[in-house]
């Protein structure tokens, strides 16, 4: 009981206190700026999980996102994202573009990215633009492959003029 009664004074001593405390409390109101700094490099560095298309899922259409893709079911459209990984069960007809491309699974279609990685499981049909690229033993691959510097500005570029040309002879 003696400790309620103490709890109970301590309050009354820091109302008169909290007189004394505005001069302090600017102290902490100059440190609430520093706190939105704070969380501010926090939220970059929080990252959104991987969009994940499931085994049943089939999309007809094209997929656009700047985060990360990973496909398990089957899309027949382009893809454009910041990391696509297409699972080992999975289908792609359609241009895949992405900084990073992992494939485990079937594209048939170009593929353009940063870094391209094929695994043992792979199986793709169509041709390869990349700025750097990994074909594990046992991935399947038709088609050509070309090193670009910057495959990904090239994408909306080099592919016009390529379909004009040849349509015009």
């Amino acid at each position: 009981m003696f400790s309620k009664s103490r709890v109970n004074e301590p309050e009354p001593a820091k109302k008169p206190a909290a007189a004394e405390t505005p001069p302090k409390k600017e102290a902490p109101v100059s440190s609430a700026p520093s706190k939105p700094d704070t969380p501010t490099p926090a939220t970059p560095v929080a990252k959104p999980p991987a969009s994940v298309l499931s085994t049943d899922l089939t999309i007809t259409g094209n997929i656009k996102t700047a985060g990360d893709v990973q496909i398990e079911g089957t899309v027949e459209g382009d893809i454009r994202a910041h990391l696509l990984t297409v699972g080992e069960g999975a289908t792609v007809k359609g241009e895949c573009v992405a900084d990073d491309v992992v494939v485990n699974g079937r594209i048939i279609g170009k593929v353009r990215g940063l870094k391209v990685r094929l695994t043992s499981t792979a199986k793709v049909e169509g041709d390869i633009i990349h700025k750097t690229i990994a074909i594990e033993s046992g991935a399947h691959f038709e088609g050509s492959v070309q090193r670009q510097e910057d495959p990904l500005s090239g994408a909306k570029g080099a592919a016009k003029p390529a379909s004009a040309t040849p349509g015009a002879a």
